[in-house]
């Protein structure tokens, strides 16, 4: 960092070299870089301000030397004299106040500044992130009143919820919102993977969770992680089809298909099952809304329309007529989607 002014003389002597030394918290002690590791044992000396330091222990079994000390910004210009180099694993906790003062020392122009640089040790991996969510949501479950108290019952009406306000923020296409849905799903499926844990007699964690639909996507993907060979979209889906049936082993296209599901993403599903399996079933007639509604939803699926977003969408444009009659601001009138 050698900024002195060049109008004040530094002090005489080689500057010699500060390296701050970090390393994520959401990576395992001791998994340290080899840049790292060449800079500790190379190092004049190696200062650590924090006594529980979870590196420490794993430093020391690998022979380096660590000083716990917290030095000032002084001494650590100080211990650098002689064109030394001195290691110094942040803590956190005090810190800003060396790295302060070490600013304030080369501001002055008053002294020669060791070089200083900063090394990460390691580096978070895409999606270490979720690491601190099941962190905090563990600590949320022991510690609030209202969360430590919840049940997978109680939950399933937020879960449904959550799902209409992702599904909302996609056809706004709101992107803040967005990624704020998404984080709130998400929140859903640690929450219950949580309380899946406390069951007595078959409990699991949000791993077994991970771990069994990373096994799932892998092996439902044979043209990615094996042999297949799926040239097209229309390859890819048979090849899912196909290994989903070999999974199951349904007696019947209609099992799997959860009936709690709205009445018009439920006939549009039976539907798609029929077609796939080549079946030939002429939807049920009758007097009704119902039976009419779901000629409408065989329809639609069959064109290829989903009947749910096509209705959303007509109800969007309604909502809009009905605001501009009120003379309500706010009236978008996008209606999105095809087959409205």
């Amino acid at each position: 960092m050698n900024t002195q002014s060049p109008d004040t003389p530094a002090q005489p002597g080689a500057t010699g070299r500060v390296v701050l030394l970090t390393a994520s918290h959401r990576v395992a002690p001791g998994l340290l870089s080899w840049p790292a590791w060449q800079t500790l044992r190379a190092a004049d000396r190696v200062l650590c301000p924090d006594p529980d330091h979870p590196q420490l222990p794993y430093l020391r079994e690998a022979g380096v030397a660590v000083e716990v000390l917290r030095p000032t910004a002084a001494e650590l210009v100080e211990a650098c004299a002689g064109d030394r180099t001195v290691v110094v694993l942040p803590s956190g906790e005090g810190d800003q106040a060396l790295t302060d003062g070490l600013a304030r020392m080369a501001g002055s122009g008053r002294f020669a500044m060791p070089d200083l640089e900063l090394l990460p040790g390691s580096y978070d991996l895409p999606g270490a992130r979720l690491l601190d969510l099941v962190q905090v949501m563990d600590r949320i479950r022991r510690e609030c009143p209202w969360s430590s108290r919840q049940t997978h019952q109680g939950l399933t009406k937020y879960g449904i919820e959550e799902a209409y306000e992702l599904v909302e923020a996609i056809e706004d296409d709101d992107r803040e919102a967005l990624r704020e849905e998404l984080g709130d799903v998400l929140l859903q499926v640690v929450f219950h993977a949580r309380i899946a844990e406390e069951d007595a007699e078959e409990p699991f964690s949000v791993d077994d969770v991970a771990g069994t639909i990373v096994e799932k996507l892998i092996h439902r993907h044979p043209h990615v992680f094996g042999d297949a060979v799926a040239e097209t979209p229309e390859d890819v889906k048979a090849h899912w089809l196909r290994t989903k049936a070999e999974e199951k082993q349904r007696a019947s296209v209609t099992d799997g298909v959860p009936l709690g599901q709205p009445g018009l993403a439920l006939a549009a599903k039976l539907a798609g099952r029929v077609r796939t399996a080549g079946l030939d079933v002429t939807p049920p007639g009758g007097d009704g809304f119902g039976y009419e509604l779901l000629a409408l939803a065989v329809r639609a699926e069959a064109a290829g329309v989903d009947p749910e977003a096509a209705l959303r969408a007509a109800g969007r444009v309604y909502r809009d007529a009905i605001r501009a009659a009120e003379g309500v601001d706010g009236v978008d009138g996008v209606d999105g989607v095809d087959g409205v």
